[in-house]
């Protein structure tokens, strides 16, 4: 029985092995062959699918249980109420950086125009978010990956953003030098022996957003020791770091002369950022 009931009850089971919310990856799925909201399953349980629409499930369910990550067979994931486009080229949005854009909308003023760098940019979930948001930014966002540069600008152009340039950079080398209030990144921080990345999605993520040497820390050591010679006086600097370096990471700030350096939490209580001011040298 073609049913979506049907078909919900025998992808779940299957995806059971595979993954901790099968029915739930099930349901996504299902709504992607169908082009619906998850709504439409609860409503049309009795629906019957066309031969086509199995097929297209069927190849969707072979990939998940092989553990492709969701977002990476569907080809978007939501972060902060909007849609992002993402391939395998990019990050998978994560809801944990969500308490960075929380964050950088407390202390983003509305009555003035300000300036962003987002460095390592990827997918451009952190510079489209606070482009559309707030009006009266400016951004640079850079990347080093040019692929990963052409999913950022597509979700730029499909909310319609002329706020933010992108250029392709390692850090700060390449792109055009000016002072900024502030400087975000969410770049790679994982130790290359670490176990998680034989687990999960992390598997099927691009390695060079991922890992970095000195345990992690090399990149988050070269981004805070650059960006004081790129922010304006008493800017603003915020850096997403795994949830055991907060530590480390708060050294490097103080080491380089922060002020104000405090910790950023997500929503499960985890540190998850570090914030610092720089006034002068």
């Amino acid at each position: 029985m073609n049913t979506i009931k049907s078909l919900l009850i025998i992808a779940s089971n299957r995806l059971l092995t595979c993954s901790d919310s099968a029915m739930l990856d099930a349901e996504v799925l299902l709504c992607h062959v169908l082009n619906k909201q998850r709504s439409y399953l609860r409503a049309w349980p009795e629906h019957f699918l066309s031969e086509k629409q199995v097929q297209a499930f069927e190849q969707l369910l072979q990939q998940r249980c092989t553990g492709i990550p969701i977002a990476y067979l569907t080809g978007n994931r939501e972060f902060w109420s909007r849609n992002f486009i993402v391939t395998n080229d990019v990050l998978i949005p994560r809801p944990a950086t969500e308490c960075l854009i929380e964050f950088c909308l407390d202390i983003i003023p509305t009555d003035k125009n300000y300036t962003i760098a987002d460095l390592g940019t990827g997918s451009g979930i952190i510079a489209v978010t606070l482009a559309a948001e707030c009006p009266n930014v400016q951004i640079i966002a850079s990347d080093l990956s040019l692929q990963a540069l052409v999913i950022a600008r597509k979700n730029a152009n499909q909310y319609q953003l002329t706020n933010i340039n992108f250029y392709q950079s390692d850090w700060f080398i390449s792109i055009p030098k000016q002072l900024f209030n502030l400087i975000i990144s969410n770049p790679p921080y994982i130790a290359e022996t670490d176990p998680h990345l034989k687990q999960g999605d992390v598997r099927f993520e691009p390695i060079s957003a991922l890992i970095a040497n000195e345990q992690g820390l090399a990149d988050i050591k070269k981004i805070v020791s650059e960006a004081r010679f790129w922010l304006k006086p008493e800017g603003h600097l915020l850096i997403e770091h795994g949830y055991n370096q907060q530590d480390a990471v708060k050294s490097i700030f103080q080491t380089l002369s922060y002020s104000k350096i405090k910790t950023i939490h997500d929503l499960s209580g985890q540190p998850r950022a570090t914030y610092g001011q720089f006034v002068n040298f």
